[in-house]
């Protein structure tokens, strides 16, 4: 169901509205496929599949949605010959050697609505899952921007809900970034309690050359780890288990992706303990897994900032960029 997450807190005083105000909220705004002209539409899909017309699912109080993007993307070849084509006609037609930039748009304009309804649809659906109990939302995305453009839109959903408390949601941070963390648990050859260190790993140089040190399949335990980490090397990925349940591959920016249930968390569950879909099984599975799991997480990356010190951050961060 999850093969990434990125996290994210909410206010601790976020009260879930009822089931029903939120369903038809999402409805309103449900998936439509991408207009002839139109670039790119999103909207909510069925967390079950076509199958299903709910747009909300709830297992063990534990929330489910997910939004389906439809992009209509033109090769940027195909423009730029298009708009050379109009160009060289229009300098013909008035004798003009220079097209001004005005004109260059228009024609742009012109290429991106002739060419755009012949243009092939590419579509992705992310499933976002928000615990009203711990006040977390996890987003199936290894990508921050990702990410928050599925949390934006449930905010969005949830403020058009006639007195509904809007949802305040901001990425989780925590003390210590996951790169100095991943450097830490390799040089000291000490993974943090209920993690081991696996055998796939990915080191940068943080410079403008991101020289590049990848490990597969390959044991980490060895000198020349520890070597590249103090010639400057900075880790960007590395590939952990927690407690032998759950395998994934953290991120320098602290989004978890490779998520994959292990064989002890799935030997248990039979056919007959599935529901028609397995949706049921499987989504209380995972939720309950990564509920015992991201506490963990956050305890080994120094633990949890409040928002003031989030917030703080964030903008010392956004001045420095």
């Amino acid at each position: 169901m999850f093969k990434s997450a990125s996290f994210f807190r909410i206010a601790d005083d976020f009260v879930l509205p009822p089931l029903d105000a939120l369903e038809e909220a999402l409805q309103a705004t449900r998936f439509l496929p991408c207009g002839a002209t139109q670039p790119e539409s999103s909207g909510w899909v069925a967390p079950r599949g076509n199958k299903s017309t709910a747009l909300v699912e709830t297992i063990n109080r534990q929330l489910i949605v997910r939004l389906c993007t439809e992009r209509r993307p033109v090769p940027a070849s195909a423009i730029k010959a298009a708009i050379e084509e109009r160009v060289e006609k229009y300098k013909q037609e008035t004798g003009r050697e220079r097209v001004g930039a005005k004109i260059k748009k228009e024609f742009k304009e012109e290429v991106l609505l002739d060419l755009m309804p012949r243009a092939f649809t590419k579509q992705s659906s992310t499933t976002l899952w928000l615990d009203p109990v711990n006040k977390f939302i996890v987003v199936d995305s290894g990508s921050l921007t990702g990410a928050d453009k599925v949390v934006s839109f449930l905010v969005e959903a949830l403020s058009s809900i006639p007195g509904a408390a809007g949802l305040k949601a901001q990425p989780v941070q925590t003390s210590q970034s996951a790169a100095a963390s991943m450097a830490h648990w390799l040089s000291s050859r000490e993974a943090p309690v209920g993690f081991t260190v696996d055998r796939d790993c990915e080191l940068k140089t943080p410079d403008d050359e991101k020289s590049t040190v990848r490990y597969s399949r390959h044991t980490l335990e060895i000198d020349e780890v520890a070597k590249h980490i103090e010639a400057g090397k900075v880790p960007t990925q590395l590939a952990m288990t927690w407690n032998d349940r759950v395998s994934f591959v953290l991120s320098d920016a602290g989004q978890i992706k490779k998520l994959k249930l292990l064989d002890v968390v799935l030997d248990g569950i039979g056919d007959k303990d599935k529901d028609d879909d397995g949706f049921d099984t499987d989504a209380a599975i995972l939720t309950g897994e990564l509920s015992a799991m991201i506490p963990d997480i956050l305890e080994a990356l120094g633990g949890e900032l409040n928002s003031d010190v989030a917030l703080t951050r964030q903008a010392q961060e956004l001045a420095a960029a």
